[in-house]
């Protein structure tokens, strides 16, 4: 680790032959010079040291028109002056949408949805939903369906993206405090904060232009397996489901209903499991919270930082500077999480299979795209990757399917889908190696278990001593005993 954490330097001694000192030393190349008290070297602009170090607002930002200008100091402003948790979303939120507003790489941009649009995905929505009551037991779990915007997708699922993000940007924010020495740390408390507010913003920068970028990748609010909207609500997003319909020779209305069908499949197997959102969100965060920061780069990263080419921080952090603990807890968190994304997505996949099969003539084309665009994931998904070092991906997405689809072939819909009362009952990482074996093996019969505690449960407790009973047997027992004693 450098002696000048972050790339700081602290200001040089005052030299012993005062003003004339100063010239020399500033000659000569050595110090940093008092105007330079921080050691922020600016491309371009010789750093504060160099030509033009007499003016350090101008070598700074002397290359910036009076808009750009207002724009930086901005933003500086917001940086530095950000009190809040790990990631600052505000900024996240702001970025997302400036993102989303650029378009995408096709040159498609956002656009207000229309009547029609909306009509086309509530009328998908239902029919879905029609659909999936031949295939599941689970009841519909969309009590609405709408049609976003882009912009639309990432106010509704910035909460979620919080909850996901956080607990990693939290160890990154105790990092940068780490990286200082000890006898620092005591007497940089300013410095401190002012770096977890640079943490903040970096985050921030990072995760919204994520959003941003997936936006315009997403087709609805379950694509990536977790539950990124509100409860209860089917979304689809129109101008994205045409994009990804446009080279694949199926009709448009065949695409929206089988994009549907899946949104509507992961709407209820969300809304009436109740313990799994939890399970999988607590799944990402055990994860997550074993993963250690390299602080070299992050040294490295803060220690750059150019305010005029916030493009190299970007790059810089897209390099990734999380590394998962090899150790037999952090093997245990991430098989934990990837089985889990696996069985959802797998039962998503079985069912849907199951309701299109019969009715959709481009069923199988749509799977196997549907199933290689989860396996290979786009840009944002990277971006993702790289920023908390969590793939969240389905890795035996195609192993799961085929359980799914074995036990409805050996139990039924009803046997199948009774396995998501508990999580003690869902296929283990094991069962996928061998699903013939889980799928014929002897399993207790909760539902019977349930039915003998309600009856229980409606009957005198056998363990309360029936008083009445007892007082009439001892006034029978008393009369007998008389009785004998009279003959």
């Amino acid at each position: 680790m450098s002696d000048s954490p972050f790339g700081f330097g602290l200001p040089p001694e005052e030299p012993e032959d005062g003003d004339e000192g100063k010239k020399k030393d500033q000659e000569s190349g050595g110090g940093q010079g008092p105007a330079n008290p921080f050691g922020f070297g600016l491309p371009g602009a010789g750093g504060f040291g160099g030509p033009g170090a007499d003016n350090p607002l101008a070598a700074m930002f002397g290359s910036l028109n009076p808009t750009d200008l207002g724009a930086a100091f901005q933003q500086l402003g917001q940086m530095l002056s950000y009190e809040g948790g790990p990631v600052n979303w505000d900024m996240a939120k702001q970025i997302a949408r400036q993102t989303v507003a650029q378009g995408t790489p096709d040159g498609v941009k956002d656009a207000s949805v229309g009547a029609s649009e909306r009509s086309a995905v509530q009328e998908a929505v239902r029919l879905a939903d029609l659909w999936l009551d031949d295939v599941t037991s689970l009841p519909s779990g969309a009590g609405t369906a709408v049609a976003w915007s882009r912009a639309e997708w990432v106010e509704a699922t910035l909460p979620a993206w919080q909850e996901l993000v956080d607990p990693v940007a939290e160890r990154v924010g105790a990092a940068m405090g780490d990286v200082l020495p000890e006898e620092m740390q005591a007497m940089a408390g300013p410095l401190i904060g002012m770096m977890r507010s640079m943490g903040g913003a970096m985050f921030g920068t990072q995760i919204g232009q994520a959003v941003g970028v997936l936006a315009g990748e997403v087709v609805g609010s379950t694509d990536i397996g977790l539950p990124l909207g509100p409860s209860g609500k089917a979304a689809l997003l129109p101008a994205n489901v045409e994009a990804f319909g446009k080279d694949l020779s199926v009709a448009q209305d065949e695409v929206r209903l089988y994009l549907a069908l899946r949104e509507a499949a992961h709407q209820r197997l969300f809304t009436h499991v109740p313990w799994l959102r939890s399970h999988l969100f607590g799944a990402v965060d055990g994860y997550a919270r074993g993963i250690k920061v390299d602080t070299a780069k992050l040294e490295d990263v803060v220690g750059q930082f150019d305010p005029q080419n916030p493009e190299q921080l970007q790059d810089a952090l897209q390099q990734g500077m999380f590394q998962p603990e090899d150790t037999p807890a952090q093997k245990a968190a991430l098989a934990r999480l990837e089985t889990a994304l696996a069985l959802v997505e797998g039962w998503v996949d079985a069912v849907v299979h199951a309701a299109a099969k019969p009715r959709l003539s481009s069923a199988d084309a749509l799977r196997e795209t549907l199933r290689r665009r989860r396996a290979t994931g786009g840009p944002a998904e990277q971006t993702f990757a790289t920023l908390i070092g969590l793939e969240l991906r389905p890795r035996r997405l195609r192993d799961a399917s085929r359980l799914w689809a074995s036990l409805t072939d050996a139990r039924g819909v009803d046997g199948r889908d009774a396995l998501w009362h508990h999580p003690d009952m869902l296929p283990t990482a094991t069962d996928l190696d061998d699903p013939d074996g889980f799928v014929h093996r002897e399993q207790m019969d909760f539902s019977e278990l349930d039915k003998m505690l309600g009856e229980a449960a409606g009957k005198p407790d056998l363990k309360k001593p029936d008083l009445k009973k007892n007082a009439d047997d001892e006034a029978e027992g008393d009369g007998e005993a008389k009785g004998d004693g009279t003959e």
